[in-house]
């Protein structure tokens, strides 16, 4: 009883750090487009986020890469701008600006001073719909991320072995493809394919708008009604289910490629938040990513790398909030003198404590404690408070998860956790890779950087 008293006083004490849940308004105009404002007053400054409801697992076999791609020329000019024009105006306003493709959205956002604001959702609304997509500036583009390919996953062995275990660990799941694509649907690549990809996906009513700063929700309102609302809708059909087939047994990939040092990367099939048997799961499983991977007193610290020695760095990694369900991840690096079968004993070991032991009240308290404090530290960012808003708005959610997250994490308890070990993190449900380095002399030389790509994600 002692224990459950002092678990909720610390937490009162850390939610009280938290500043008081801003005022957030949603609306709709008429063409669909989903606003949503989120006051705070703190400076005269904005946050604008469009994001779109497309990500490399929309996209069918043959053009993956695409929705990447598409965000490259997004900067190439519309009917109105030359290419590169849209940066220039808004560095010019003193604000910056960029974009980031992902496998559930793509999402453009500015950060400038608030009187600059309208001018910002007029350039973004100009090239919701009159994008130029030109053969020449395509042409030169699709060698900027075949590049970007190159040097983020073929060049870089761990992620090498990242989009390897997707490949494998995913059957049906379009997890399986790299956000990036794979080379031949990028050298295979037309203009015409992205001017389809861009006809179908970029419409208002397949667009939310998130404003964050020192603004009134009317005034956004009235913006965002001059500028996006004459803009005509697509017809967004619903894509097909897209689930992944039960897994029955283990699943092991080697990958053979230069490189310093082993790696092992292993995960376990999980569910998400609003996709799970019980609506609890997902947060007992970030309570669980936490107690093992959470600061210098987490158990993989604490035991593996601390204590042991066998591990250089070891983690785990599970994200509550996606379209489809995903995976719960353990990855190591062995220290010199062990191997990479040691690091992964040490993991499952770990993982097989979870299933047997229940945790402490002091580790529950620490993971507690941590998610209030990066709430607090988030809550500073613009940037990051429109961030989780459009995130769980592109995904199919709602942002007024934010409201109740905490409050989730806090009702976890020890039981919750041993119950996600026990029903997802088995030997049935997983995935293993292993890079086995090559001598480095076997590395073939890279191309030649190519010029540009300041966009690219």
């Amino acid at each position: 009883m002692l224990k459950s008293i002092g678990r909720s006083l610390l937490f009162a004490l850390s939610l009280a750090a938290l500043p008081a849940l801003a005022q957030i308004t949603e609306y709709r105009l008429d063409n669909g487009m989903k606003v949503i404002v989120k006051e705070d007053h703190r400076a005269p400054v904005v946050v604008s986020q469009i994001w779109y409801k497309v990500g490399s697992s929309y996209e069918p076999d043959g053009v993956t890469g695409i929705s990447h791609v598409l965000e490259h020329m997004m900067f190439k000019g519309t009917e109105k701008l030359g290419p590169g024009e849209f940066s220039r105006i808004i560095s010019a306003l003193g604000g910056n600006e960029n974009a980031f493709t992902s496998r559930d959205y793509t999402a453009y956002f500015e950060t400038l001073a608030v009187e600059h604001l309208e001018r910002a959702l007029e350039l973004e609304a100009d090239r919701m719909r009159n994008v130029r997509l030109d053969p020449a500036e395509f042409a030169k583009e699709i060698e900027v991320v075949k590049e970007e390919r190159r040097l983020r996953t073929e060049d870089k062995p761990s992620g090498k072995v990242f989009e390897q275990f997707n490949a494998v660990a995913w059957r049906s799941s379009p997890y399986r493809n790299p956000v990036i694509g794979w080379m031949n649907d990028l050298e295979h690549m037309t203009v015409d394919d992205l001017a389809d990809w861009y006809r179908r996906w970029y419409a208002p009513n397949n667009a939310t708008l998130v404003v964050v700063g020192d603004v009134r929700p009317k005034a956004v309102r009235e913006m965002a009604e001059r500028h996006f609302g004459p803009l005509e809708t697509s017809e967004i059909l619903p894509l097909k289910p897209a689930a992944e087939p039960k897994q029955v047994g283990e699943t092991r990939i080697e990958v053979k490629v230069p490189a310093k040092q082993p790696y092992l990367l292993m995960g376990y099939k999980t569910p998400i938040v609003g996709q799970s048997e019980e609506p609890w799961e997902p947060y007992a499983l970030y309570v669980l990513s936490s107690v093992l991977d959470g600061g210098e007193s987490a158990r993989l610290s604490r035991q593996l790398v601390r204590g042991s020695g066998i591990a250089a760095s070891a983690g785990a990694e599970y994200g509550s909030y996606a379209r489809l369900p995903g995976m719960f991840l353990l990855s190591g690096t062995p220290t010199d003198g062990h191997s990479v079968a040691e690091v992964e004993q040490g993991l499952r070991d770990q993982v097989a404590a979870l299933r047997d032991q229940l945790i402490d009240e002091k580790e529950l308290e620490r993971v507690v404690t941590q998610a209030v404090a990066s709430k607090v530290y988030q809550a500073d960012s613009l940037f990051y408070q429109a961030m989780e808003i459009g995130v769980l708005e592109t995904v199919g959610l709602d942002w007024r998860l934010i409201e109740s997250e905490i409050e989730a994490i806090k009702s976890v308890t020890p039981e919750q956790v041993r119950t996600v070990a026990r029903r997802y993190l088995i030997d049935e449900n997983l995935t293993v890779a292993t890079l086995k380095p090559l001598p480095m002399d076997q590395q073939a030389a890279s191309p030649a950087a190519v010029a540009g790509g300041r966009h690219g994600s």
